[in-house]
């Protein structure tokens, strides 16, 4: 059977390093299962680290980011697609596919193979949940089970398109998506929570500083409007209230820097779900240094 090196954990945690170092010493590839970086020209924002996928002068060939422009709602279902067709890309060439990102619903769709019909939009429920208050619209997704990613509850536009999807598969048992067969061993990057939060707190501000807020104009310049970019959420969120002249530059900071906090909490969260539900997790020290990480993770996928 194939095999699927999964590297996950919370935002800041230096994934993408950890997965290209080791895609460089067994002939790896990745593939991003990020749910924001599949978008062209949200690089600093989306935390692409572009850098990383070069090792030793070595550029890492990497899979799904870049794919879509902003403005554009991608979704879990285009994902697996997207995911199917890089992993048996990387497998028809004798590479080892590495899965490597934070989204959660991601991450659960590919390793406990989610089977998702594509859902369009139903107008006649719409027009029932129009006049819903959002506490209410929650509840109504929580009636179909448990919440599949609790941050899409945060955005009016995504919690109904979330009741869309679920009131379709309570009535649509039909699979219409097959992923790749194959075994995957899963590997998480773990931090106390002071520390991932001072990482955040200094990630932040190295992004601000390194243009985050220019990349949001520009993106409001290219036609983008601001509420299609606040619904990517965090730095896109806050940074184009400060943009707009909603918000201060200081209470931008404060309240982003808290929304990333409580969002890499959430991820946490979700792994902790996904081993509940039978997703065996390898949790390896954050604050080890890289030779030691690659080296557990060899050691354990060669047993």
């Amino acid at each position: 059977m194939n095999k699927l090196i999964t590297i996950l954990g919370p935002t800041a945690s230096g994934k993408t390093s950890l997965a290209s170092n080791l895609a460089s010493v067994i002939n790896g590839e990745i593939i991003s299962a990020d749910s924001r970086q599949i978008y062209r020209g949200m690089n600093i924002g989306t935390g692409k680290d572009l850098g990383d996928y070069v090792v030793n002068s070595k550029q890492i060939p990497h899979h799904l980011i870049d794919i879509a422009n902003p403005g554009y709602r991608y979704n879990v279902f285009e994902f697996l697609g997207d995911f199917s067709d890089a992993f048996k890309d990387i497998i028809k060439v004798g590479n080892t596919p590495i899965l490597c990102g934070g989204s959660g619903m991601y991450l659960d769709a590919v390793l406990r193979g989610y089977q998702l019909g594509k859902v369009n939009q139903n107008e006649l429920l719409r027009k029932q949940m129009a006049n819903l208050s959002h506490q209410e619209l929650i509840t109504n997704l929580m009636t179909y089970g448990p919440l599949h990613n609790i941050s899409d509850t945060s955005d009016r536009d995504r919690l109904i398109r979330s009741i869309e999807i679920a009131d379709y598969q309570a009535k649509h048992t039909e699979m219409t998506l097959n992923l790749p067969t194959f075994y995957s061993t899963v590997f998480g990057i773990h931090f106390d929570r002071e520390i991932i939060r001072s990482r955040i707190t200094k990630r932040l501000k190295v992004r601000l500083n390194e243009g985050m807020i220019l990349e949001v104009k520009e993106l409001l310049n290219s036609g983008i409007k601001p509420e299609q970019l606040m619904y990517y959420g965090l730095e896109y969120k806050f940074v184009t209230l400060f943009v707009t002249g909603e918000m201060t530059y200081i209470n931008m900071f404060e309240k982003l820097n808290i929304a990333i906090h409580q969002f890499a909490k959430r991820q946490m969260t979700w792994y902790r779900r996904m081993e509940k539900k039978g997703v065996k997790i390898n949790w390896i020290d954050g604050t080890n240094n890289l030779d030691d990480k690659i080296s557990i993770i060899l050691k354990k996928i060669q047993e």
